[in-house]
């Protein structure tokens, strides 16, 4: 029994100097790395903003009288229109009723103010053939400006809710959008209310063109925030001469705030925590490796902002990931 115990004891203690000796080799086991250090740079403040791409204008053509027959449609849905250019022709037999109307009662009135002058007629009769006379004059005038329609801008039809024939009812008869030139509205973050000016150049991108940008302009800016959202409302002209936008696409405003001075790392520096979104690096100080959580920013080229949590000047680990932990001794070789 003695010398099965001795025997316990002097396993024991061998068994107790492994463990001693693996755990020293791990912590003096040195793991090589390259590094790059995190330098300060003055990069652009970008703000993107979604939005739809919209008809710099748009018009119904409608006649403002109910119940006229359209006589004729002289445009159809994709037709370019100019401005002034006669859409749409209304039934003139309503008109020519009233023009009818007008000369009787044209001539009525100029036979009687000979004899309202003579004396013959009293000033109230001849006062109220006047009125009549005049407000038969708005009815005709309202009816030939209803009966042929013009078109108020250069554009597009975009639809047609009619044919010849028909009778007008609440629809508009044809519309149509000026997109020669487009706009965006986008609501900017009350923040940046002093950052934007009218003439300010922003990017728009839309997905159906992907890595192209078209240059637009601020066109007019709300002049009051809208209380609920804290924003303002901008709206940006954009050219289109080439045809290639269409209103209703989907678009992405960017806009440049100004500069800000950041801290900026190679991208392979920042990693990403298994089952979360934490970004985090490595910091190699006096050859020892610190894990460190980051707020990352934009991206420049092949670099990231950093906002928060690395310093201008330290160094970061670009290698080695797998094998660095808090603590972990270092050797930096970055030929």
């Amino acid at each position: 029994m003695l010398i099965a115990a001795v025997a316990m004891i002097g396993c024991a203690s061998n068994s107790k100097e492994k463990s001693q000796t693996a755990t020293t080799a791990n912590v003096e086991n040195t793991v090589v790395v390259k590094t790059a250090v995190a330098a300060p740079q003055v990069v652009e403040v970008k703000e993107t903003y979604t939005s739809e791409i919209k008809p710099y204008k748009e018009n119904d053509i409608t006649p403002a009288v109910a119940g006229l027959h359209i006589a004729s449609i002289k445009a159809d849905v994709g037709d370019y229109v100019r401005k002034g250019q006669v859409l749409v022709v209304m039934d003139q037999t309503t008109l020519k009723q009233q023009e009818i109307n007008l000369a009787t009662m044209q001539d009525s009135y100029d036979r009687m103010k000979p004899v309202y002058e003579a004396g013959g007629v009293s000033e109230q009769q001849i006062v109220q053939l006047e009125n009549q006379l005049n407000l038969q004059k708005e009815v005709v005038e309202n009816l030939r400006k209803n009966s042929t329609l013009v078109s108020p801008i250069s554009g597009v039809v975009t639809a047609r809710n009619f044919e010849a024939g028909d009778l007008f009812a609440s629809m508009p008869i044809l519309h149509v959008m000026q997109i020669d030139q487009l706009k965006v509205m986008a609501n900017v973050s009350e923040q940046y209310y002093t950052n934007i000016k009218v003439g300010q150049s922003v990017a728009i991108e839309v997905d159906i063109f992907p890595g192209e940008m078209f240059e637009g302009k601020i066109s007019r800016i709300n002049p009051a925030l809208d209380a609920a959202t804290r924003t303002v409302g901008v709206e940006v002209t954009i050219p289109n001469r080439g045809g290639k936008l269409r209103p209703g696409m989907y678009a992405r405003a960017n806009f440049v705030m100004g500069e800000r001075e950041s801290v900026m790392v190679p991208d392979q520096a920042v990693q990403k925590q298994t089952g979360s979104s934490e970004r985090y690096v490595y910091i190699i100080k006096d050859g020892v490796a610190e894990y460190r959580f980051v707020k990352d920013g934009r991206r420049v080229g092949d670099m990231i902002e950093i906002l928060d949590g690395v310093e201008a000047g330290e160094q970061v680990a670009l290698t080695s990931f797998t094998r660095l932990m808090s603590g972990q001794k270092v050797e930096v070789k970055n030929e």
